[in-house]
């Protein structure tokens, strides 16, 4: 059996690491699609896979967890998936960029990670363990796929877990196929059950919706209660490659869209996103929205945190798309913290 079959079974990982956030408070840091590739590949040959990272690593560094979705196997092999138009594969040298720049946990449930087949997610998972980045959302088969990412923090236990709601549907795992977990509730629902019962925090991620999508799509938002319902503490979405509204539930919270991070495309539609800074003590104390510049005719392909009249341009923006959950962010010296605004008539759900 192979190490890396075996990691599936076992990403029970304890990573005991000294934190830099000072104070009991678990500080979580979660960033949207990474896709270090595409029209990107000559810029990081040029200057390094540090680069895209500098203006945010440190925010990534600070934080006693940070978490991105990679959205490209991290490989040199492989057969080519021909049935879409975009695939992508990154330089597995990628890796102890992603680990210097601070992240942690990777998920990896989403429609390109398995652009280049079993093979290219084999080399996917050996390079992230080979920089001890733990990942979540996609394996050598279902159960692997399914299984948590499980980290310790100033003595509390965090689970993640990653599903995707995307197609193609022969990404998805199955019992004798490597894949993406699929986000079937009665896979997610299970999971997390499970998760809670062994966990301190709970976070779990969907790669869903529509792209360019400014809303998400009913069976997000019942997703995303369904799994709050069942435990988990923050769920996380990206997909739409642009930041849609937050939304608080049941004591969770939930980030329908954080839009892109460092992602290797010059779309003009994917401007800004979003990073989430969730501060956690037993329940979620504090989330902070830290607006991006992503578009990368501007940025070249490395995300600026925004600041003044941009920044706040962003923050109104997203006002507007979380109005329908009572959700506000208020600017609170040079922060922008998400509030619930009791007194705001609840919109209808499209």
């Amino acid at each position: 059996m192979s190490p890396i079959y075996i990691a599936c079974f076992l990403m029970a990982l304890l990573f005991a690491s000294p934190s830099l956030a000072g104070s009991d408070k678990l500080v979580l840091v979660a960033v949207g699609d990474i896709m270090l590739a595409g029209s990107a590949t000559a810029t990081f040959a040029r200057k390094g896979y540090d680069y895209p990272f500098l203006s945010t690593v440190h925010i990534l560094r600070t934080a006693d967890v940070s978490v991105g979705n990679l959205e490209a196997p991290l490989t040199r092999r492989g057969n080519e998936y021909s049935g879409k138009k975009f695939r992508f594969r990154a330089d597995p040298r990628s890796t102890a960029a992603l680990r210097s720049a601070g992240f942690s946990v990777l998920t990896l449930a989403n429609n390109h990670i398995m652009d280049f087949g079993s093979v290219g997610l084999q080399d996917t998972l050996s390079a992230l363990r080979s920089v001890n980045i733990l990942h979540t959302g996609a394996c050598m088969d279902l159960a692997g796929a399914r299984g948590p990412a499980i980290l310790r923090r100033k003595g509390k236990k965090i689970v993640f877990l990653a599903y995707s709601l995307t197609q193609p549907l022969e990404f998805f795992a199955t019992a004798n196929r490597a894949g993406a977990a699929p986000g079937y509730a009665r896979y997610f629902r299970e999971d997390i059950r499970r998760a809670k019962a062994m966990a301190d925090h709970v976070v779990v991620s969907f790669h869903w919706g529509a792209e360019l999508a400014a809303f998400p799509k009913q069976y997000q938002e019942e997703a995303a209660r369904r799994s709050i319902d069942e435990g988990a503490d923050v769920v996380i979405g990206h997909h739409p490659h642009v930041p849609q509204g937050i939304e608080h539930y049941r004591g969770g919270i939930i980030f329908y869209s954080l839009g892109n991070f460092a992602f290797g495309s010059m779309s003009p539609h994917a401007d800004v996103g979003i990073m989430a800074r969730i501060t956690r003590s037993g329940g979620v104390t504090e989330a902070e929205v830290i607006p991006l510049d992503v578009k990368n005719s501007r940025v070249r392909y490395q995300p600026r945190i925004l600041k003044g009249a941009r920044a706040r341009a962003v923050v109104s923006g997203l006002n507007r798309l979380s109005r329908r959950w009572n959700t506000e962010i208020r600017p609170e010296g040079k922060r922008y913290l998400v509030r619930v605004n009791p007194s705001a008539p609840r919109l209808a759900v499209r």
